[in-house]
């Protein structure tokens, strides 16, 4: 997704060779004119899955979730929870994921209530470096007896090695933009497949 990718280049910012910033624009402050076409996009992609709900990891993934679920007829979305609460059952699909920028693992939870057998699921997120949430909610869909139909990345890291994983286990995964490295500060895509 062109506009994305010159969005990166122009307010990313690079930490490190690891940590790509794009707080202005996508997980902290949110440019909703793109976050309508990152919707486009999703939808265009997966237009012949059919998709029941949206699954996603709270917090950054919820307005990016959202803006897709309007997209296939503002089907639900479901959010998994990274932390209990007392408003939150304890009846609960769970796995544990770790998490490459927090730097620890979080047992992820979604209430039996709002994923069921034979739903057709969408994964929608911000980020995917080491591919561990997708595999921990793909773990929980599994759990639901839910179907995973694919999964929506707005930024992939491919130097990390999670994109590849998650595609070796056959998981439909579409990224907008995938880095392939971050080298002095300056960010490489990889050239769509």
């Amino acid at each position: 997704m062109e506009l994305l990718k010159k969005r990166i280049l122009e307010d990313g910012v690079v930490i490190g060779k690891d940590i790509l910033k794009v707080d202005s624009f996508l997980n902290h402050q949110i440019d909703v004119a793109l976050f309508d076409e990152i919707g486009k996009a999703f939808k265009e992609y997966f237009k012949d899955k059919k998709i029941d709900k949206i699954l996603t990891i709270e917090a950054s993934g919820i307005g990016l979730a959202c803006v897709v679920a309007q997209r296939f007829g503002c089907v639900p979305v479901v959010f998994a929870k990274k932390t209990s609460a007392l408003n939150l059952s304890a009846d609960v699909y769970h796995s544990e994921v770790y998490s490459f920028t927090k730097q620890r693992s979080y047992n992820v939870m979604v209430s039996k209530k709002y994923l069921h057998q034979g739903e057709n699921i969408l994964v929608i997120d911000d980020f995917l470096a080491n591919g561990k949430a997708i595999l921990g909610l793909s773990d929980i869909i599994d759990q639901a007896g839910a179907t995973l139909q694919g999964v929506g990345i707005v930024i992939e890291k491919g130097f990390q090695g999670g994109g590849d994983e998650v595609r070796s286990m056959g998981i439909d995964l579409k990224s907008l933009a995938i880095v392939e490295s971050m080298e002095d500060g300056k960010i490489l895509f990889r050239e769509e497949i």
